[in-house]
């Protein structure tokens, strides 16, 4: 038998712990034992599904690659559906242009999840592919996808760490905490918001604004009513950026009886967080940069509307980033983009590749994730436009 643990284990949990299912399912018990006794969980819950972050070669470094290689070559092998965050690499574009030898090491950590049968999804947005059901319990450590998955999904999963999301998914359970809890996902602060958000970036700035004031602590926000998801997407990947909220509640249903702190947030708050995020006032950026998180298919549709028949300027890098399940499904819009000279890019982003070696040392985004981490990802000045601007600046005419 193991040690005595906190956590209650069932007997088939205790065997895995030692060591009878193989090295590889015991190092991951071990991960999610640990994990759980650190948040004081009593017991480990089955989940419906993992998503993995990790994955880019870029921010993994070559430590990391071994404990993956070690854990493949050990028999690892995903239990539930397990998906992967982008990598430092889309197949065409970038791959041609980084180089042989940063290709061969990210290709090696693709193998090695393959090798242990996780789904070769490389996006942050894993609920385009297939959406969680409600309550359903996940393994997430996409922090704009947990957010996303727990506020507009209504699913429930933590904020899990690489390793954790990746023990998960071998184990196919995670240890019961935090928004697991239906008490940990009530708000403990409304928000009153006294203006009108009018576009992307306004709620990518509310995200931002909200995560450095707030903390972890949960928001209830009054006055989205008619949000549409993809800003719901950017209010809660900017939120998870600048803070440790896993999710957010939206309306006046949500605000609880008892007394909550109250925070306010006026249009001179998003002012100031738009301009602190832009950090360049390059009229020309070297890059325009679309889709952080992960271009839906209504906003790749949104795109190639705005496009015209305008074309990208000479010397102008316009990215558009998604998955290839969503850049399967807008085919007919992509065709578009492509012939005018956009890059409609999948598998990566331009926050897990290598901007500074393609010479990019300004980054023009829609994304307020992007450009909170543009500067230390990127090594890269920001400017926050909307969508709007973002093309125009990028086109002719």
């Amino acid at each position: 038998m193991g040690a005595e643990h906190s956590l209650y284990l069932t007997k088939e949990e205790e065997r895995i712990l030692d060591g009878e299912h193989g090295w590889a399912s015991q190092i991951c018990m071990k991960i999610l034992v640990k994990l759980g006794e650190l948040f004081d969980a009593t017991k480990l819950i089955p989940i419906n599904s993992a998503h993995v972050s990790g994955v880019s070669y870029k921010t993994l470094g070559d430590a990391s690659v071994e404990f993956l290689d070690a854990l493949a070559n050990a028999g690892g092998k995903a239990k539930v559906k397990a998906t992967l965050n982008p990598q430092s690499f889309d197949m065409e574009y970038l791959r041609k242009r980084l180089g042989e030898s940063l290709w061969l090491k990210q290709l090696n950590v693709i193998r090695h999840f393959e090798k242990m049968g996780f789904q070769q999804s490389f996006t942050c947005t894993p609920y385009y592919l297939e959406t969680p059901r409600q309550g359903s319990h996940l393994a997430w450590a996409e922090s704009s996808a947990v957010v996303y998955a727990n506020s507009v999904l209504k699913a429930w999963t933590n904020r899990e760490g690489g390793p954790s999301a990746l023990a998960a998914a071998i184990i196919g359970k995670t240890p019961d905490h935090g928004v697991h809890k239906p008490e940990n996902r009530r708000p403990t602060v409304l928000v009153k918001l006294e203006t009108r958000l009018r576009s992307e970036i306004e709620f990518g700035a509310l995200g931002i604004f909200l995560g450095k004031t707030l903390d972890n602590k949960i928001p209830a926000i009054l006055g989205l009513k008619n949000a549409s998801k993809e800003d719901l997407k950017q209010l809660g990947a900017a939120l998870a950026s600048a803070g440790m909220a896993n999710m957010f509640h939206l309306g006046e249903k949500s605000a609880e009886p008892r007394e909550l702190e109250k925070v306010s947030v006026e249009v001179a708050d998003i002012r100031r967080t738009i301009e602190n995020l832009t950090t360049s006032s390059k009229a020309n950026p070297d890059l325009v940069f679309v889709g952080c998180p992960h271009c839906s298919l209504k906003e790749v549709r949104e795109i190639a509307d705005m496009l015209g028949g305008r074309k990208v300027k000479e010397g102008m890098e316009l990215w558009v980033c998604t998955s290839r399940f969503v850049k399967e499904k807008a085919k007919e819009y992509v065709e578009k983009l492509e012939k005018n000279g956009c890059r409609v890019i999948t598998d990566t982003c331009a926050v897990v590749t290598w901007t500074e070696k393609l010479g990019i040392k300004t980054i023009m985004t829609n994304s307020a994730k992007t450009a909170h981490y543009a500067p230390t990802l990127n090594k890269a000045e920001a400017i926050l436009a909307s969508l709007r601007k973002c093309l125009n600046t990028a086109l002719e005419g």
